[in-house]
């Protein structure tokens, strides 16, 4: 019944066809949405109900990559409905969106993905799915570069999202996708340590929140003690964060797509 109910819910995704069932019912969604090029995916939990209001992770993949890594890399399906079954976790709805025209873009969430998330993505969700359209509702996250993405958009959208989210992520725009030949004006446009500082009293006042975790060493780009530095710069900058370092690479991403989940939806 509870894949049932989904499914009805569901059916107000306009290009969008089931996809895969958790074991308590939740289920997956596929399509292109608005402004984008390839498939993204959509997680209702358990009991999904268009009566209510739930909170909405937007999940940014790592480059290059897919979306598609959240349900094979990290089994974010079944975890989520597990845990939001066993009430460890509020229920919330998952948006996983694909930056770049195939699988092989190694650019970063930047220019047109940026524009795609923040103008025609939110927006869509918004209209189509019950969820809670205010910046209280909304956290967006990445795993490397995605967890890039996630800060850089977060932070150049004042007012859009409540929470913000690095998994192994970097914090400098590198010289790559719509960065390839920017000016160092763009250059310092997109750089969350410019932008953190700047916005520090907005930051402040609309009570956002921040998570940072990192594993091992798992590319040149990204080193983890980046992340503790960018931490750290938060602080000084009286700003809430939460940060966790995992020392295996085994597992890593599982764990800190899980510590995250907690962070943002735990009871």
């Amino acid at each position: 019944m509870a894949a049932l109910a989904s499914f009805i819910a569901a059916l107000g995704l306009p290009g969008f066809m089931p996809f895969a069932t958790g074991p308590h019912g939740g289920s997956v969604w596929t399509g292109v949405f608005p402004g984008t090029e390839r498939a993204g995916y959509v997680y209702l939990p358990p009991g999904y109900d268009p009566s209510r209001r739930y909170p909405v992770v937007y999940l940014l993949h790592g480059m290059p990559g897919s979306p598609s890594e959240y349900l094979v890399g990290t089994d974010l399906v079944d975890d989520a409905d597990d845990r939001i079954a066993n009430g460890e976790l509020h229920p919330f709805i998952g948006v996983m969106p694909a930056a770049g025209p195939t699988a092989r873009y190694n650019g970063e969430w930047a220019g047109p993905w940026e524009h795609a998330l923040v103008g025609q993505v939110v927006p869509w969700v918004d209209q189509h799915l019950a969820t809670i359209d205010s910046r209280s509702g909304r956290t967006l996250a990445g795993l490397s570069a995605g967890g890039f993405g996630a800060f850089d958009i977060g932070l150049r959208n004042s007012g859009l999202f409540g929470a913000i989210e690095s998994w192994s992520g970097y914090f400098r725009p590198l010289h790559d996708g719509p960065f390839k030949h920017a000016t160092k004006a763009v250059l310092r446009a997109n750089d969350p340590t410019l932008l953190a500082a700047a916005d520090r009293r907005t930051l402040a006042e609309e009570h956002v929140r921040f998570f940072l975790s990192t594993g091992p060493y798992h590319s040149h780009w990204f080193r983890p003690a980046e992340t503790t530095s960018f931490a750290a710069e938060l602080r000084r900058l009286g700003l809430p964060v939460q940060t966790f370092v995992y020392a295996q690479a085994k597992g890593e991403w599982t764990a800190q797509v899980d510590a995250g989940l907690t962070w943002a939806f735990g009871r």
